[in-house]
């Protein structure tokens, strides 16, 4: 199984491998839905994020998907070091992963996550992902697998 095929799977794969799909209902329950959780439950929230980012020196990485441009990319073990290899191994472990696939799956959707929760380049007042907004925007990731929920998303 690729890492394209994994992530794709794990949109809608609960802790328990028992995922229905890729709706954002079933996300929510899922690897994403978790990610969010993470987010939203350490200190200080999506700003809580940020600051993880800048201290570990990657603060011009995450200012790219906040600002308005291209977001830059992350490499997985940098994420790792971000987030914390403690983190990242407890998460995998909850999806029946290694930590490698973990953090290479979380450096392909983190960019978004936090590029469709920081709108105009503004954090969010509480410093809270709002579910359901990240949830429906990130129905454009399908692009990335080859397919789109939207016909007239796509350019050719």
């Amino acid at each position: 199984m690729s890492i394209f095929d994994s992530l794709a799977s794990s949109f809608g794969q609960t802790p328990s491998g028992n995922g229905t799909g890729t709706d954002a209902g079933a996300a929510s329950g899922g690897m994403i839905g978790e990610a969010m959780n993470f987010i939203n439950n350490q200190p200080g929230g999506v700003s809580g994020l940020i600051d993880r980012f800048h201290q570990h020196g990657a603060g011009d990485i995450v200012e790219s998907w906040i600002g308005n441009g291209e977001n830059k990319s992350i490499e997985p073990e940098l994420l790792t070091k971000v987030l914390g290899s403690e983190t990242v191994t407890n998460f995998a472990q909850k999806f029946g992963m290694s930590s490698e696939q973990l953090s290479g799956m979380l450096a392909m959707v983190l960019p978004n996550m936090v590029d469709r929760a920081t709108p105009d380049g503004q954090v969010p007042a509480d410093g809270k992902l709002d579910t359901n907004s990240v949830l429906g925007s990130l129905g454009g990731l399908a692009g990335l697998f080859g397919k789109s929920e939207n016909k007239d998303d796509q350019n050719g």
